[in-house]
């Protein structure tokens, strides 16, 4: 990197802390505070009331108080990360990121808390007195020994969890790390030969933690600056360094690497040379983990063991030993259960379960974070990436699990797989109202067929369906695409035994379909030479096919291409029988304060007044399948007949019919959104509407106001979107659009997967 590029990174990280206002945090307020009665409630005289039942009961801090959720990340600046002693108001940056850590992964509240203070039992008296504060601590850049002392004080004192992340959290993502390339090299813990450099905090810390996992403490070799940490040693030691302490009379690095299993490095660069790692055992594993210059680049290394397995500290080299794979989830499993420490057994809980996490099918979400890197268990993927978010499932739930089966946990779980769920719920946010989709897509199998099989975000799909439902995928796709995608992705479904596989190039049911085709289209204009051409080219067209002759039940496309190209080819062949034709199409928008319908999106661009009734009735029915209770908003330009225009004409009219009908569900109309969703606004404009609150379906007079809506809610507002849901079609077909993901397509394969009968 040239000085104009390191100068460029450098201005780019100052304006990033400084703009648009200083810093990484802000408190918000999670109470209303609009009147007088929130003010009398928050503070003078109802906060009393919290005061007097926590001091009549210390435990119900956590049920009035932030406490259970908030935790201190403490520092005095002694040793933040490779700038050394830069004193405690320099380590703030340092600290608001910490916070910001435990904030988006893992949903934590977190102070930093910078202390002007050297002394370690000064230090650690600080910390103590700040326990009615916090949850739990989190110590921080403080150098060695010091922070042996400081943490064991605090532990010793306090009745909540102290860690020392420095220490704790890099030796559980080492121990998670080498317990998967001992499995990948087929070693085992009692076996191997560890060489340490670095008889710091962390260091220590790792060597510990692999003691636990089963390394036998004659078979660690520890040097630091000086050499060997040898019995009879008296330079720079302390009892941390000699309990490793080797009966040898060795002195160096290089007398001691020969055979060496495992290289663990916390130290500095260049410290392992390549003739080291020559005289090391086959296939050594090396972790280099200083940062930001490893104690050996991975090419090096390679030059001399291409068969090596490599960690390092950094992002750009595959396997980064990240501290934030562990601390969010441990503090998070600790605060749940009410931990009044961080033991042995949650660490070793935490270790095993980042360990297995990284043997499964890499997520959909953590591939779409690192586009371009193969995520396949195996030398280059030892540790999951730090963006997986089934993290705070499994190590968090291992954590709380881990600390009620050691009897530290205040607050026990009773349903350890619900708490998981929950966790699971937090990051994807549509898995709550997903539920009973899901639950009911349980209740049958389905055979679901994908007209852009050899899209990768449709394979992960294929894979979650063949783990966690019932239904049968069915991929259209050239075969020696859809298998190298599979291979790149680092999945594991085989065609035949997983799937179905339909070849648009060559497959023994191409005759049929084209046939089919041609007879449902010949009076249509379609000869037998277009049939056949469709059915060679269009997947669409193949996948509709397949559920017009019974080969299938639904068809999922529209990953790439436009929605009412699609249209076309599902209305052609499966349209106008049994009743069957496109109605609408409903998007479920998932918002901060609760779901939001939409529809048509994309199917009428001018309905009629009969069609705006259809879609009103259609998305009733459907909502209901979320079991949310319909209240429809029917909205236009104009408002409860104040403007003589087109949509307010076509609006007037359908609630004209729907009047007629007898229905079941709240509906009115026609409004303005702001009118649909506050219901004080609407109550001035039209008093006695037959809506109460806000709506929670918006039905408009033309795709392009719905279409409008729905992309406003979900680029500006981030909302998460399910769907679009074809209605009127029998669930024969659902059109997606290219921006899903593939847990919105997850999703609509349930929808797709989910009986009629559970929601005509």
């Amino acid at each position: 990197m040239d000085k104009e590029e390191r100068e460029t990174l450098r201005q780019g990280a100052l304006d990033y802390h400084e703009f648009p206002r200083p810093g990484k945090l802000e408190i918000r307020a999670t109470k209303p505070m609009a009147n007088g009665r929130d003010l009398a409630r928050a503070y003078s005289p109802g906060v009393a009331e919290a005061c007097l039942e926590i001091k009549n009961d210390p435990a119900d801090a956590a049920r009035y108080t932030a406490r259970g959720n908030l935790v201190a990340v403490v520092s005095n600046g002694t040793a933040v990360l490779g700038l050394g002693n830069i004193g405690a108001l320099a380590s703030k940056p340092v600290m608001e990121g910490k916070a910001v850590l435990f904030k988006k992964f893992a949903n934590i509240d977190c102070f930093d808390i910078e202390v002007n203070e050297s002394d370690p039992e000064k230090l650690a008296d600080i910390v103590c007195a700040l326990e009615p504060t916090f949850g739990a601590i989190n110590l921080e850049d403080i150098k060695a020994p010091d922070c042996f002392i400081v943490e064991q004080i605090c532990r010793e004192r306090m009745g909540i969890p102290v860690f020392h992340d420095d220490q704790h959290g890099t030796a559980i993502v080492v121990g998670a790390a080498a317990t998967n390339a001992l499995h990948v090299a087929g070693k085992e813990w009692a076996d191997i030969k560890v060489v340490s450099t670095g008889g710091g905090a962390a260091g220590i810390a790792c060597l510990n933690m692999l003691l636990k996992l089963g390394v036998k403490r004659e078979n660690v070799w520890l040097c630091d600056i000086h050499g060997l940490v040898h019995e009879g040693r008296t330079e720079d030691m302390n009892p941390q360094k000699a309990a490793f302490a080797q009966a040898s009379d060795k002195r160096t690095l290089d007398e001691v690497i020969d055979g060496a299993d495992l290289f663990l490095g916390l130290s500095g660069p260049g410290v392992l040379k390549p003739e080291m790692v020559a005289r090391m055992c086959a296939q050594p594993i090396i972790f280099a983990l200083a940062n930001p210059n490893p104690e050996i680049t991975p090419d090096d290394v390679r030059s001399v063991a291409p068969d090596a397995i490599i960690a390092t500290g950094r992002s750009d080299f595959p396997n980064q030993v990240n501290n934030v794979l562990c601390f969010p989830f441990i503090f998070r499993g600790a605060l749940d259960v009410g931990a009044t420490e961080i033991n042995d057994a949650m660490q070793i809980g935490c270790v095993e379960g980042i360990a297995e996490l990284a043997r499964q099918t890499t997520s959909a979400e953590a591939a779409a974070a690192y586009q371009g890197e193969k995520l396949t268990f195996g030398p280059d993927y030892l540790i999951p990436k730090p963006f997986d978010p089934r993290l705070i499932g499994v190590v968090a739930s291992a954590v709380a699990k881990a600390a009620m089966e050691s009897g530290v946990a205040a607050r026990p779980l009773e349903d350890l797989d619900a708490y998981r769920a929950k966790l699971d719920q937090s990051v994807y946010r549509s898995a709550l109202i997903m539920r009973p989709v899901f639950e009911a897509a349980s209740t049958a199998t389905r055979r679901i067929v994908f007209a852009e099989g050899e899209d990768e975000r449709v394979l992960r799909v294929a894979q979650a369906m063949v783990q966690e439902m019932t239904d049968i995928p069915t991929l259209i796709g050239r075969p020696e695409v859809v298998q190298s995608r599979i291979e790149r992705a680092g999945l594991k479904i085989k065609p035949d035994r997983d799937f179905d596989l339909i070849n648009p190039e060559s497959d023994a049911r191409y005759r049929d379909y084209w046939q089919s085709y041609l007879e449902k289209m010949q009076r249509n204009g379609v000869t037998p030479d277009l049939a056949r051409a469709i059915l060679r080219t269009n997947t669409t067209a193949i996948g509709a096919v397949a559920v017009y002759r019974g080969d299938a039940d639904s068809l999922i496309c529209g990953t790439f291409g436009q929605y009412l190209w699609h249209l076309n080819y599902i209305s052609q062949l499966l349209g106008n029988t049994d009743g069957l034709h496109p109605v609408g199409a409903l998007s479920l928008m998932i918002m901060e304060d609760g779901p939001l319908f939409i529809a048509d999106t994309h199917v009428h661009a001018m309905p009629t007044p009969e069609q705006i009734v259809e879609t009103v009735i259609g998305t009733a029915r459907h909502v209901r399948r979320f079991g949310v209770e319909p209240k429809v908003a029917i909205c236009s330009s104009s408002q409860f007949g104040n403007l003589d225009s087109d949509s307010g004409r076509r609006t007037r009219a359908a609630m004209q019919i729907l009047d007629t009908m007898g229905l079941d569900f709240t509906y009115e109309g026609e409004m303005l959104t702001d009118a649909a969703l506050d219901g004080e606004l609407r109550e001035r404009i039209y008093p006695g509407s037959r809506l109460e609150g806000a709506a929670n379906c918006l039905v408009y007079s033309s795709t392009d106001a719905a279409g409008t809506a729905r992309n406003i809610l979900k680029v500006k507002a981030r909302g998460l979107e399910v769907g679009p849901i074809l209605m009127g079609m029998g669930n024969k077909a659902h059109i997606v659009t290219p921006s899903i993901t593939a847990r919105g397509l997850l999703n609509m394969t349930a929808l797709a997967g989910t009986p009629v009968h559970h929601y005509s």
